[in-house]
């Protein structure tokens, strides 16, 4: 493309020429100088072109681009590009990247000016606006030529593709809190852990507290001192995940990455995901409501890298305009899954679901222990205790409370004397599922 200093040096020759003929001066005369003048113009033009090309082709420059090992959904990372110059002239450089059209970014284009033999390191930051795999293009290089009539565009570096995956602040946070014994920040209750559970553990020295019933009489003896049995929550259950990926979940009251009630609902199966792992249980997940052929499951299993593997599995999930299908999601569930487990339904109930989920549950109930886990809106909490200044906001907000009061009516009706189950707002969602896994535990259900 021409610079500048083309583009003025062609203006002024088409200035020249119409000042030259309202000057009254011979119109072939006139012609002929801006001919030879226009004929030098692209000489210098096709010069700078083959000089340029030359000097590009023996530049030595290498482009390279490090990206993050993940992306978090709506989290903002650095992206840093390298020019080094292994060559013998230096170079300015306009520096422009391609991140997917699915990221929000920041500080490009940017310029840089690369000496020989050194390196130009330049950083601009990417915000994932979408889970699932994500491509950077070519870095784009744009220089001026040699004799400064053109400008060259080039792409230079591999085009790469990375994936984006949901927000693990969730699970960082909860392992920060755990280890700091302050989950009451987060929502989540804890209780003393000696004498719990069923599972023996070890035997320990008697402290205040402990139950008498735990004493070991055999050991007292031995030792000449109180000793007592400790217990835990019993392990290598199974926790598993009916995620619900059908039109409902497609509700999105935020309005940022990471905020629809899917991806609220996927942190805080990760999150269930991470506490179950780490007390030694299983766990695995099928999903429903997806179109045809985009069914996802993920037998149960244990171990450190489970969470990594889940996550791979769902990351690119995405909520589609599909009904959901509870009852024949119970029966794939049965088919695929017999052995007894603790069956988490992550959902976005109404009302007029109460005749297709009812039956689903019955027949989940059978074999599983099971939680419903549905997200409710939280606008209309929001509209229900807005200020009635207007006579439309006492309109609005009775409208709320009637819809809320026959969405608990009928969840009432689903779950029955299920004190597992719950309806919460998706920022609630996470803190509840931990709670009432641990509720389970702790009672031994299972």
């Amino acid at each position: 493309m021409p610079t500048r200093m083309l583009a003025f040096a062609l203006t002024a020759l088409a200035l020249c020429g119409v000042a030259a003929l309202l000057g009254g001066a011979a119109l072939q005369a006139v012609a002929w100088a801006t001919g030879i003048a226009l004929a030098a113009l692209v000489a210098w033009a096709l010069a700078d072109a083959a000089a340029s090309v030359r000097a590009w082709r023996t530049s030595a420059l290498q482009v390279s681009r490090r990206l993050p090992g993940a992306l978090a959904l709506g989290v903002p990372h650095d992206v840093v590009i390298q020019v080094d110059n292994r060559g013998t002239r230096t170079w300015t450089l306009g520096v422009f990247d391609e991140p997917d059209a699915r990221f929000v970014f920041e500080g490009l284009p940017q310029e840089a000016r690369v000496a020989p033999g050194s390196r130009a390191t330049l950083r601009y930051r990417v915000t994932p606006l979408r889970r699932g795999g994500l491509r950077f293009g070519a870095v784009q290089l744009r220089w001026r030529g040699v004799f400064g009539a053109l400008e060259f565009v080039a792409g230079a570096g591999e085009p790469e593709e990375l994936r984006v995956y949901p927000n693990f602040a969730a699970v960082g946070r909860y392992a920060w809190l755990a280890g700091d014994r302050r989950l009451q920040q987060i929502g989540i209750k804890t209780y003393a852990q000696r004498g719990l559970g069923t599972d023996f553990r070890q035997l320990a020295e008697y402290t205040r507290g402990d139950p008498l019933r735990h004493i070991d009489w055999k050991a007292t003896l031995r030792q000449g001192k109180p000793i007592v049995r400790r217990y835990q929550d019993e392990r290598d259950q199974r926790v598993f995940f009916l995620l619900d990926c059908g039109r409902r979940m497609r509700a999105d009251e935020e309005g940022v990455p990471g905020g629809s009630h899917f991806d609220q609902a996927l942190n805080a199966l990760m999150l269930l995901g991470y506490v179950a792992l780490k007390e030694g249980d299983e766990v695995g997940a099928l999903t429903f409501g997806n179109a045809p052929g985009r069914q996802r499951d993920f037998a149960p299993r244990k171990g450190v890298a489970t969470l990594n593997a889940l996550m791979n599995r769902l990351y690119d999930l995405e909520p589609e305009a599909v009904h959901s299908d509870y009852l024949q999601a119970a029966q794939q569930l049965l088919h695929w899954f017999p052995r007894r487990a603790l069956v988490i339904v992550l959902t976005n109930f109404r009302d007029e679901d109460v005749g297709e989920l009812k039956p689903a549950l019955e027949l989940l109930r059978k074999r599983h222990l099971v939680l419903v886990a549905s997200l409710r809106e939280r606008v209309l909490r929001e509209i229900a205790s807005q200020p009635l200044a207007q006579p439309r906001d006492a309109v609005e907000a009775a409208g709320a409370h009637l819809f809320e009061q026959n969405r608990r009516d009928a969840f009432a009706r689903v779950a029955g004397n299920d004190a597992l189950s719950i309806d919460v707002e998706p920022a609630q969602l996470p803190a509840a599922l931990v709670n009432r896994y641990h509720a389970v535990k702790r009672a031994g259900l299972l």
